[in-house]
């Protein structure tokens, strides 16, 4: 007979949904670079920061500066992110801290996203008058007691 294996260990940290691979598209797809920075500045931020039990994060600091553009950038980023935390046992509530670099290229401008063809909006309302019975209308004609308000906004 085989034994069970036990788990490694007791708590388990909490990971990003999909890895980590995952998680640096999500950071690249929401990080701005900063639009008022004087020159184009190329470097790196370093976050520590803390998620609770839900997998939320709920604290982060800048451990290493790169202005405070990037570094008000880079926090707002790490704050939101979602992680998804394992049960532990005991139903314990714990705070995990982890830390991550951000990196600024001067090349990762957002370029403006690209507006939709926008068409006017049209409203149609129909109003119906209380008639004790509906006469028909002939094909192309509109119905007797019906009035059709087209609107066309844009």
């Amino acid at each position: 007979m085989k034994k069970e294996r036990k788990e490694d260990s007791f708590i388990k940290n909490p990971y990003y949904k999909g890895g980590n691979q995952a998680l640096s598209a999500f950071i690249q797809a929401n990080l701005v670079y900063p639009v008022n920075a004087e020159i184009p500045i190329e470097g790196t931020v370093i976050v520590k920061y803390d998620v609770d039990h839900l997998g939320i994060v709920v604290d982060a600091r800048v451990i290493k500066s790169l202005g405070s553009a990037f570094d008000d950038e880079a926090l707002r980023v790490v704050r939101l992110l979602k992680f998804e935390v394992p049960k532990t046992p005991r139903k314990l509530k714990v705070i995990f801290h982890k830390d991550i670099q951000i990196h600024f290229k001067p090349n990762t401008i957002a370029a403006p996203a690209p507006q939709p063809e926008t068409r006017p909006a049209q409203l149609v309302y129909q109003v119906t008058s209380s008639v004790s019975k509906p006469a028909e209308a002939k094909p192309g004609e509109p119905k007797p007691g019906v009035i059709t308000y087209t609107f066309k906004i844009g």
